[in-house]
């Protein structure tokens, strides 16, 4: 069981990741980042219009990608995050490459996702803190960013 998770994780995140281009590293960071939105988007049990709309922004302006590399790396990215055994493999490879702003930047984005559809749902909720907690974001970072991700949205992070 654990060599078949094992093989799933080094097949799917990881190989990029550990590819000698620059360009294949980045792609496997993007790709991770915009899966754990996705995780967090699915949280309650579905990915509603306002959640996708807000990661398509989110991920565009972040990125600096065109609407067509936005989708196709949205698309893979639902895909992986369907498929993924547990959090880890898109965490792991955040927590390694990624600087301390640049996790705190995901951490904004993934609460932006939550606050989307104007219900906070304590599962999303319970996913932002887990997944902060594994990329190594402060409490303090965590609370800030849920803070300006609650600016942003204009929303104040209670049920409607």
């Amino acid at each position: 069981m654990i060599d078949a998770l094992k093989q799933l994780f080094l097949s799917r995140v990881r190989p990029e990741a550990e590819a000698p281009s620059e360009e294949g590293r980045e792609h496997a960071l993007r790709l991770a980042a915009a899966a754990l939105l996705f995780e967090v988007g699915r949280a309650d049990g579905t990915v509603k219009d306002e959640e996708r709309t807000v990661m398509r922004a989110g991920v565009q302006s972040t990125l600096g990608l065109s609407a067509a590399e936005t989708e196709e790396l949205l698309g893979l990215a639902e895909q992986e995050s369907r498929s993924a055994v547990s959090l880890y493999e898109f965490t792991r490879v955040l927590d390694q490459e990624f600087s301390l702003e640049q996790k705190k930047r995901v951490v904004e984005l993934l609460w932006l996702v939550a606050f989307a559809d104007s219900e906070k749902d304590p599962l999303e909720e319970h996913l932002v803190r887990k997944i902060a907690g594994l990329l190594h974001v402060p409490h303090p970072d965590f609370i800030d960013a849920k803070i300006r991700a609650r600016g942003r949205s204009g929303k104040d992070g209670r049920r409607a």
